[in-house]
């Protein structure tokens, strides 16, 4: 029998994979597509996110967010700008291309969560409601020493 830190490892592999691979076709990695969905709705609820505050939402380690963040600007997706009152800071926008991207993207993996959640009733189901909890529960629990 299975573990259930061996089954989350299992599905997060599951889960990368078929998200690179639909997302192929974009021309978007898994990251690169966390990046600028995530952003995408940050922005959505009004906020321009600094680098720091994207790595904080995301999960994604800050260096890694700050080089995917270069890489996207060079690609035209995102901007980059430092705060006009903390010049440390660097604040994300996505540009008008950035948005053409991320769009079509976002409902290629909507369509992929929809297939992954139906045997729990979907989205909106029950089930995936209580697995929702306990795996928000889950990344809530430090795992270093106090």
């Amino acid at each position: 029998m299975s573990t259930p830190g061996h089954l989350v490892w299992r599905l997060s592999l599951k889960w990368r994979v078929a998200v690179d691979r639909a997302l192929a076709p974009l021309d978007l990695t898994h990251a690169q597509y966390v990046f600028l969905s995530s952003l995408a709705g940050l922005e959505r609820a009004g906020t321009t996110p600094s680098q720091r505050e994207l790595a904080d939402h995301t999960g994604l380690e800050p260096l890694y967010v700050s080089k995917l963040g270069r890489a996207l600007d060079a690609d035209g997706l995102v901007e980059r700008a430092r705060d006009t009152t903390d010049t440390r800071t660097v604040r994300l926008r996505l540009t008008a291309r950035g948005h053409e991207v991320v769009e079509p993207a976002i409902a290629t993996v909507a369509e992929l969560l929809d297939r992954l959640l139906a045997p729990l009733g979907g989205r909106r189901g029950e089930r995936t409601a209580a697995l929702t909890r306990d795996l928000t529960l889950l990344l809530d629990t430090p795992l270093e020493g106090t």
